[in-house]
Formats: C-alpha cells, structure tokens, sequence
C-alpha cells in the first residue's frame, strides 16, 4: 500500500474524487442578477422604514413617472381599444353577435392588455430614464460622493423612485382601461352600428370587481419589477457613457420579458384564487 501523499506532491496529483459539473453561464447571471435583486429589495426596504425619504423628492418622481407617462399610456391604450373592437366587431358580425363585442374588448382590457401594456410603456420609458440617470450619477462618481457626505443612496435615489413606480403605475392601468373601453366604445358606435348604451350595459353584465382587482393586482408587481430592475442597472453601471447606453439597454430588455413571462404566472395566480 502506497503512503499517503503529502505536501507539494498531493498539489501536483490530479484529485480523482468527483467534481460537480459547473453551471452555464447563462444560469449563473440569472442567479447573481436575482441575488442583487433581493439585496436592493431589502436595502430599500429598511431604508424606508427606517427614516423616510423627503415627500418633496417622491412628488417630484410621482410627476416624472405618472404626468408625464400619461399621454403614451392613454395613446397606446385608446388605440388598442379601437383596433380591439375593430378586429372583434368585423369577425363577430358573421355570427350576427358583433352587438357583444364590448365584453370581449373590455374583459382583454381589464385583465390582460391594460396592466401589460401600461407596463410595457413604462417599462420603456420610466425605466429606461431611471438607468440612464443613475447610471449618469454613477459613472459621475455623484453616488460615491453622496455616501462620502454620510447619506444613502438608497434611501434618496432609489427608494423614491421605487415608490413613485409603485403607486402611479396601478393609477395609469386604471387610466389606461378607461381609455381603452371608451376607444373600442368610439369605433364600435361609429363602425359597428352599435348604441353607447348597449355598448356600456352590456359590458357591466360579464364584468366583475375581481376582473378589475386581477388587472390591479397584476400592476403592482410589474411596477415593482421595472423599479428594481432600473434601479439595480442604474447603480451598477461603470465604463462611462457606452456603460450608460447598454445598461438602458438591459433595462428594457429585462424590464419587458420579466413583465411578459410574470404575466402568465400572475393569471393563473389569480385565476386560481
């Protein structure tokens, strides 16, 4: 029997033990990016709890996300109405039933389309603007200078605009399903031959406060999902101003297919419940 090898020469012997396989690169980003999420996460919410933020600094954030977002959301979302109803009312009419294309309309409106578009349109523009200016701040060295003057920059930076995402993007969805039933309303009264009235009846019979509290539901967590993905990129971008453009870039990337493959999760969440 062989001794034992000691020293040098066990360093330079292969081990003949069983390695574990490393994991695809692939997988190991999608770990690290979700472990920095749930670290930002927990940072912002003991920031918040712990001494809130300046209430001037979250208004200025709630004008950024929400005045400002209202005229794509409400564009996006009154065209996708018409286009619905159009679409709908034209197949419907074969089977002589193009009279109940609202319930249709405004049930894809309410449930599905409203909260994901809205999400997707601040996801594009919101979430894009917070990377590009944390990351300007970052490359800046401005958030280094932030925590040299003994503050955070989580509770000034980030948590406002956490907030801001989170209470106004539930209010655009809101917003943003009105709009969409008035426009498949306009096209369906001046196309389809079918009354106002008959249009707005017919849609409150099949629609339900759980359809509307799905929709709503649905909204909060998109909004939490564009927020700490914009900030997360914001904060960590280096390589100056080309660093900027990808990290926007990864942000909106990120922001929509997190959206888009939540959604599906979100529904039968809800469906279930």
């Amino acid at each position: 029997m062989n001794p034992p090898m000691t020293g040098a020469e066990a360093a330079r012997t292969p081990d003949s033990g069983v390695r574990a396989a490393p994991l695809p690169t692939g997988v190991v980003a999608l770990l690290d990016g979700l472990g920095a999420v749930a670290l930002l996460t927990r940072d912002a919410v003991h920031a918040a709890l712990r001494r809130a933020p300046e209430w001037r600094t979250i208004a200025e954030q709630l004008e950024q996300v929400g005045w400002r977002s209202l005229s794509i959301v409400n564009l996006t979302a009154f065209f996708t109405g018409m286009v619905l109803a159009l679409q709908l009312g034209t197949y419907m009419a074969r089977f002589g039933a193009k009279m109940f294309v609202s319930r249709i309309v405004g049930m894809a409106l309410v449930r599905e389309l409203g909260p994901v578009l809205t999400a997707l349109m601040i996801g594009g523009r919101v979430g894009a603007g917070i990377t590009a200016e944390l990351g300007t701040m970052a490359v800046t060295d401005q958030i280094d200078a932030i925590r040299a003057l003994g503050a955070s920059p989580i509770r000034n930076l980030v948590v406002p605009r956490l907030i801001a995402v989170l209470v106004m993007l539930p209010v655009l969805t809101i917003i943003g399903d009105l709009v969409g039933i008035l426009g498949g309303l306009l096209l369906s009264v001046t196309e389809l031959n079918v009354s106002g009235e008959f249009y707005v009846n017919s849609l409150v019979q099949v629609l339900y406060l759980r359809d509307v509290f799905s929709g709503i539901g649905k909204s909060f967590f998109f909004a939490y999902f564009i927020g700490i993905i914009a900030c997360l990129n914001g904060l960590h971008v280096t390589g100056g101003a080309d660093g900027v453009g990808r990290a926007t870039t990864r942000t909106v990337v990120a922001a929509s297919i997190t959206v888009l493959i939540s959604d599906f999760f979100l529904t039968k969440l809800f469906l279930l419940s």
